[in-house]
């Protein structure tokens, strides 16, 4: 968001505190870089449900969509991202779990807990695949 905070600080900010504006004019001109970041990055179901709960009539063009309505629906669309990503990361790990599980049963080693076995496994994975790297660029490249 740096590139659109540096415009929201060129045109809103900066001329606001130099007084060459008035406030007012200061949020009209800060909301067009935001609004358009947030609107490229807020998923069409959750915009509708929030302008829907908002109770306004359906906006027409993108400038006309209320920022009470556009943020919390990026807020949502930002929670389900990162739902979506756990869930990816959650679901090998639970195959690792599974599969430890059996093999434990398998030998008849019912008293050893497989999260005690899975962990070290878990680690592994995560380590050898460079996990980090991952979730950070997947974050990074939903940005572009």
């Amino acid at each position: 968001m740096v590139p659109v905070l540096s415009v929201v600080n060129d045109v809103g900010v900066k001329p606001l505190m130099d007084g060459d504006i008035t406030t007012s004019v200061a949020i009209e001109r800060a909301q067009v870089p935001l609004r358009g970041f947030l609107m490229d990055h807020t998923r069409e179901a959750e915009l509708e449900l929030f302008v829907d709960a908002a109770e306004v009539e359906k906006p027409v063009a993108r400038d006309e969509v209320p920022l009470t309505a556009l943020v919390p629906a990026f807020v949502l669309s930002e929670l389900k991202s990162g739902f979506i990503i756990g869930f990816v990361i959650f679901v090998p790990f639970l195959v690792i779990d599974l599969v430890v599980s059996a093999v434990l049963m398998g030998l008849g080693k019912m008293m050893l807990p497989p999260s005690f076995v899975s962990l070290p496994f878990k680690l592994l994975l995560f380590v050898m695949l460079d996990g980090w790297m991952l979730v950070a660029g997947t974050l990074l490249t939903s940005y572009r």
